[in-house]
């Protein structure tokens, strides 16, 4: 005779996602307040891992996190100074760093009524957040967004993870963060190319969700290209809020095969590999997101008008849409075979059939199960044509 015990039940999770400036700031009491929030009447532990670029523009951090806490932290304690990682895509490549992370909670008794906290860019924050996830079943974690790019997407969500086997993303959890901080300060001292690379981001979440956006982006390419504060502040603000909406309104956990914020990334994310990761992940994004655009023109879906605006907004932000490596070395009309496997690890990743948002209008994606290879040249052939100023479609 069979028997079941059928179990069902549900897991709320709430998080903010601050806006402010100075974060360590001894008169800003924005982070003291959220880690005194939930141990009111205890004193709870805390470590720091720092993305080791920080440093090199803000020699003055780690004196600055340590006086923080000493005067404005009185129930948490510190533990140790700051652990500083490698900043960049390479440090999602080394499981040793990872250990380094786990080994600094084991040895801290970092326990789940602890603290990490994580400041850095999007693949610092990935890679502290996996470790955090994966000790004791899961550290709450506050992530401090030093980028465009984590501040406007990567850091806002509930993804942590590592590369494995040469798969970006390979190794992973959902864990939602404890909160999220984004501190305009880090901003300033960002090179041009990192400034560029995040707005790519916002390019996707608008052209997939809200036309509107998308137009303001267009209205405000100069101040944005001459990096204007308040102007960036914006972007971020409005991309975070559409990612966040999304996040909490569908599948965050992504049961299904379906992930509508990954427009663009099937290409990009080999992009990243096969360039050895010389490639930022805004900058294989905007490929992506051109040659998927361009593949939505081919099929019918988007208007030449609303084609050339696309490349035309990556253009006139200083992105370059063109790479040897989306060309097949042989043949110069054809897609690489080596990007193409990027779609079968693409649906691999979620597994059940092949998913590719596309788009059939600026601020309207739809899904689609099927990618016509002689399609996918006709794209790349007409990157390469807007790329030498003569795009006739």
């Amino acid at each position: 005779m069979n028997k079941i015990i059928q179990q069902n039940f549900k897991v709320e999770f709430n998080y903010n996602i601050s806006f402010t400036e100075g974060v360590f700031d001894v008169n800003n009491p924005l982070l003291s307040n959220l880690l005194t929030s939930k141990n009111k009447n205890s004193t709870t532990r805390a470590v720091v891992i720092l993305d080791k670029g920080m440093f090199y523009y803000h020699s003055y951090l780690i004196e600055q996190i340590q006086t923080y806490f000493k005067k404005c932290c009185l129930k948490i304690q510190l533990m140790g100074e700051p652990l500083m990682v490698e900043g960049g895509e390479g440090v999602k490549n080394k499981w040793s760093v990872v250990e380094n992370v786990l080994d600094l909670v084991n040895k801290k008794k970092i326990d789940r009524h602890s603290f990490v906290i994580a400041v850095g860019g999007g693949a610092v924050l990935d890679m502290v957040g996996f470790a955090s996830a994966i000790a004791h079943r899961g550290i709450q974690i506050i992530r401090i967004p030093t980028t465009v790019l984590s501040q406007n997407d990567s850091g806002v969500g509930v993804k942590n993870s590592i590369n494995y086997f040469d798969k970006k993303n390979f190794l992973g959890t959902f864990q939602p963060p404890f909160a999220v901080i984004n501190d305009q300060t880090f901003l300033t001292t960002l090179s041009d190319r990192h400034w560029r690379s995040g707005i790519s981001e916002a390019i996707k979440v608008a052209l997939i969700k809200d036309s509107l956006f998308f137009n303001w982006i267009e209205d405000h390419i100069t101040l944005l290209n001459n990096r204007d504060p308040e102007t960036m502040n914006n972007l971020i603000f409005k991309c975070a809020q559409l990612h966040t909406a999304h996040i909490g309104g569908g599948d965050p956990f992504e049961k299904g095969s379906s992930r509508p914020l990954d427009f663009g990334h099937w290409a990009a994310h080999k992009l990243e590999y096969l360039t050895n990761y010389e490639l930022t992940h805004g900058e294989a994004v905007a490929i992506g997101i051109a040659l998927d655009s361009c593949y939505s023109y081919c099929i019918g879906y988007l208007s030449e008008n609303e084609l050339k605006r696309i490349l035309h907004c990556f253009n006139n932000l200083g992105f370059e849409l063109s790479c040897p490596l989306l060309l097949d070395p042989l043949d110069i009309n054809r897609i690489n075979q080596k990007l193409i496997t990027g779609l079968e690890e693409f649906r691999e990743h979620l597994g059940g059939v092949l998913t590719i948002m596309l788009l059939r209008g600026i601020g309207q994606g739809e899904e689609i199960h099927e990618i016509e290879k002689s399609k996918l040249d006709q794209s790349i052939v007409l990157i390469a044509s807007f790329q030498n100023k003569k795009l006739t479609v």
